[in-house]
């Protein structure tokens, strides 16, 4: 399923609309301004909160947690001591963590899990926009993998105008 994600400009807080292929909105995240290190809130469109993503402050590199219903479901952390090659893994509990990879700055990215592509992130698409799209594979969780790339978004692209 390929989803649409595209960041209000004239909000305060990071704020984003996420879309699904025919072009409906389907989810909304709330940035919470004024906050200390971000805070996000990744809601449906009835507005019940499906996950919350929270910056770990005092850290090695960016950390973030996503918790759904006060419950851990994943920590998306960039990698410090990579060659050549930004990465981000999404530790999820058990043995199915993901791990992103890729040209970040330019939204052109990939989940893998065990080497296999779960998801592609990709501005191309929409290149003449501030919109990119996030392609996922069937049976992924959607929620988990678009909140994963809003946390990367936020680290790569905090304070852009992309």
């Amino acid at each position: 399923m390929r989803y649409q994600l595209r960041q209000k400009l004239f909000s305060w807080g990071d704020d984003f609309t996420i879309r699904d292929a025919l072009g409906r909105d389907v989810f909304f995240v709330d940035g919470r301004a004024f906050s200390l290190g971000d805070k996000l809130s990744f809601h449906d469109m009835a507005g019940n909160e499906l996950v919350f993503i929270q910056q770990r402050l005092l850290n090695w590199g960016p950390t973030y947690e996503i918790t759904a219903g006060g419950r851990l479901v994943a920590i998306v952390k960039k990698k410090l001591f990579t060659f050549f090659r930004c990465q981000f893994t999404v530790d999820v509990p058990g043995p199915n963590d993901l791990v992103a990879e890729g040209e970040f700055l330019h939204h052109e990215y990939a989940f893998r899990r065990f080497g296999r592509p779960v998801a592609h992130v990709s501005k191309q698409w929409f290149s003449f926009s501030d919109i990119y799209g996030v392609d996922i594979a069937e049976g992924e969780n959607p929620v988990l993998i678009l909140a994963a790339a809003v946390v990367i978004d936020q680290v790569c692209h905090d304070g852009d105008d992309d």
